[in-house]
Formats: C-alpha cells, structure tokens, sequence
C-alpha cells in the first residue's frame, strides 16, 4: 500500500475490545453478502450514468475550466467572495480550511503566492453579510454565485444585493466581478448569466450539493486560493480505486459503512462523532455532517414504507473538546460511537523547552514536541472510551495535503453511498428539506405558493399565544 494512503484502525469498536456496546467482528464480516450485492448495485448505477459524482475524479474538462478561469481571475482580485449555502459552501470551506494556512486571508498577498483572500458567506445573517461588505472594495473582488436551480432563496438574496451594488458601484463593467456556477441549460440563474455576460462554471447533472466539491462548485476556490485541483482529484481517484473491490476487508469505505449501520441499528448507537484531532480538518467536519444527515436521514425506505433513519453526524475537535465534550463520551448514555481523524505526520513541528525541571506536574513536557502531545492526547482519548466500554475507531492521514484530502472525501461520499444501500433508502433525495424550501417560499410570497402561505400563517399566529 502507498504510504500516503489513508487507513482504518476499527479495533476499539469491537466487542472483543469495548464489551457489549461494541460491535462483533463476525457479525460485522457477516454483513459482506450484502455489500457484495449493494456494490454490484452500485457498479450498475454508475455504468448507467446515476451515480455521477462517482466519476468526478476522473473528470478532465472541469479542472481545465477551472485553472484557466482561476489563472485569468487571480491578478484581477484580492478578493474572492463565495455565494452558497449548503453543498455549495461546506465544501469549499472544508477544502481551504485543510489545505491553506489557518490564517491565510491575515497574510500579506505576497505569502499567498499573489492569491486574493477567500470568503464563503454560507448564511444570510444580515450583520454577517454587511460587515463583510464594509470592509471589502468592490472593484477588487470577485463574486462566485453557486446555485443548480437558480432559486435557491438565500444565495439568490445574496446575490441580488451584490449585482445591484456592482452595478451602482461599476457601471457596465460590473459583469466582470461575477462568476456563476450553476445548470448548464436549465434553472433560473442561466439565462441571467448569459444575458449579462457572466462568466459561468457548471453544475453536473445528477450530482447533489453534498456531493458536488469535487466538482466546479468547490474546485474555482480551491483554485483561486492556490490549492493544487489535480492532486486533489488525484487522491479521490487513487481511493476511487480502492473502492472497486467489495471486501470489508479492502474498501476503507465500504468498512466504515458497515461499522457504522452496525453500531445505529445493532447496538442503538444513534449519534457519530466526528472528531479530527487536527485543526485543518476541522471544518471537514461540518461537510461530513450535512452528508452523513442529509443522506441517511429519510422518513420512507425505498418501498415506500415508513423507516425513519438516519444516525446523528456530531462534531467535535480534538484537543479542544476533550475540554467540553469528552466526559459526556465517556461517562454518558451509551448512544454514541467516536470517529477520530488522526494525522500522523504534521507540516510542522515544535519542541517544548525545558524549563521548570523542578516542578513535577510541568518538567515532564520539556524535550516533547506538541506533535508528540497531540498524538498522546487522541491516543489517551480512544483508550478512556475503551475502557469505559465505549466504541470508537480512528481514520488515519499520513499527512494532510490535497491528495490525502481527495481520498478522504472521496472516502466518506462512498460511505454514504453504500450506507444507503445498507439502509434501504434513496441516498441522493431530500425531501425534507425540500419542505422548508416551500415554506420559505410561501412565506416571502413567491407567486404559486398563496395556499401555503394561508396555511402557514394561520400556524405562526396561534404560536403567539404561547410565548412566554
């Protein structure tokens, strides 16, 4: 195996290890008949064309669009302001939160190898928005517009606010400052983007939001903060070809559905922690979370029958939340099961001085490194759980570059995938939050929505009278 690929240490999760709350490793294996046939289901709807976002990594044409806009894009903008909620952010944000300096948009342009700052505005919070307004100048920065359908109610409110202040701000020239990325042919931002003279980037077909980073919706960012694209899908691709094989023994995502589906359905282990001791990983997190929720959480299976599934995706961050977290993991009601992310060889190092040899509870650290600190930590961490009889495995990074991070997205988006399977329902909807887009909707008085809007009041009324 390549040393920079990534690994799966499940032990602390077997019962073997963590007592009755873990789960058995022949109950686990058992499971491979299944995964055989949910595999060769899943090979099906890729070679039919369903399982697009699959074949991402090994697209050509979008890295080529990408880093011809971005090279053309950079020079022109110390600013590059990101438009999106959801699928269209969290993955932009986990990609420059791992592979740029935690204070990359502090440094001077010079140290950001003449690459523009990166915003992703991923609510519409007014005071958010207007501070960040306030303190950027217009004509040196760039707005990424990232919405499928056009309608997207928060990003399309973005983006009224921004096109109407350009235009104010730039005259005609304004269509310069802004890059959509959206349907290639259809929705409602298209047409708005060819008419006025947009530069535009498309959104795949028959890939979802929480799935599409790899995709232009996150690849022009990652671009435009100087991160290497090609390694990125490099990586996605080389664990692409891990997952060709069904084996639970060889598919590192296959493994970790399984774990997974065993733990929430077998041993009522309804919430999974995500817990990266590494803070570039930090935000990976928040990704995972959306896809792990959106995905699995489904009221029908795919017959139609009430399910109600679905695990709680939590996260956590190590050190920091063995601080706040930990000691409900440990000492709290049986219902969790802990994923770390372990990085074991850090960009840097940094020794502790030894000083105050004189004092017990202090000289032992002196001579360490806060690599060597970190690693005890998480390692001290998955011990107490065990101990306590709590199950817990750990996701191993050699190192976090662009290709380690390709791989583990990559990962984590066919966990989901075989997850599905596993759970009997359609992966790639969300018809759930597709009820609140309506709601949204009748509320701010879109034309068609009007009963909705006279249902929907007569609610918010009657919960006046039960304020406090």
């Amino acid at each position: 195996m390549k040393t920079q690929a990534i690994t799966v240490d499940f032990r602390n999760a077997l019962s073997k290890h963590v007592g009755k709350h873990g789960v058995a490793r022949d109950k686990l294996f058992a499971l491979q008949p299944r995964i055989d046939r949910y595999h060769a289901q899943l090979c099906r709807e890729r070679a039919s064309g369903k399982l697009r976002f699959a074949d991402l990594p090994h697209n050509r044409e979008y890295p080529r669009a990408v880093s011809a806009l971005a090279k053309e894009l950079i020079p022109k903008c110390r600013n590059f302001v990101v438009l999106g909620i959801g699928g269209s952010a969290l993955g932009n944000i986990a990609v420059q939160t791992a592979l740029n300096s935690p204070h990359y948009n502090l440094l001077p342009q010079s140290q950001r190898k003449g690459c523009p700052r990166i915003f992703v505005e991923d609510n519409i919070d007014p005071d958010r928005f207007v501070a960040l307004l306030d303190m950027i100048d217009l004509k040196k920065t760039v707005f990424n517009v990232i919405t499928k359908s056009g309608q997207t109610a928060e990003t399309m409110s973005q983006f009224l606010i921004i096109q109407d202040m350009l235009k104010k701000k730039l005259g005609r020239s304004y269509n310069k400052h802004i890059v959509a990325t959206t349907d290639a042919k259809g929705g409602f931002l298209r047409p708005i983007a060819e008419a006025e003279g947009y530069r535009t980037l498309e959104v795949p077909d028959g890939v979802g939001g929480r799935f599409s980073v790899l995709s232009p919706v996150g690849l022009l960012s990652a671009a435009m903060a100087g991160i290497n694209i090609r390694q990125l899908l490099k990586g996605a691709a080389d664990m692409d070809k891990r997952c060709q094989t069904a084996s639970l023994k060889k598919n590192p995502a296959y493994l970790c559905a399984a774990l997974l589906h065993q733990a929430d359905t077998r041993k009522n282990l309804h919430t999974v922690v995500l817990m990266p001791y590494c803070d570039a990983l930090k935000d990976v997190s928040d990704w995972f979370r959306q896809l792990w929720a959106e995905s699995l959480g489904k009221r029908l299976g795919r017959g139609g029958k009430e399910v109600f599934t679905g695990q709680n995706p939590v996260k956590a961050l190590g050190t920091t939340d063995q601080h706040s977290q930990v000691q409900l993991y440990v000492e709290g009601p049986f219902d969790k099961i802990i994923a770390f992310l372990a990085v074991d060889r850090f960009a840097r190092t940094i020794k502790l001085p030894k000083t105050f040899s004189e004092v017990e509870g202090i000289s032992y650290l002196g001579g360490k490194s806060l690599n060597q600190l970190m690693h005890a930590e998480l390692q001290g961490t998955a011990i107490a759980l065990a101990d306590a009889g709590r199950p817990n495995f750990t996701i191993h990074l050699p190192s976090v570059n662009a290709h380690t991070v390709g791989q583990l997205i990559f990962m984590f988006e066919m966990q989901t995938a075989m997850a599905g399977k596993l759970y009997g329902i359609n992966t790639f909807d969300q018809p759930g939050v597709e009820a609140g887009k309506t709601a949204t909707y009748a509320l701010m008085g879109r034309k068609g929505f009007e009963k909705e809007k006279r249902r929907i009041a007569g609610r918010i009324k009657a919960n006046h009278s039960d304020r406090v």
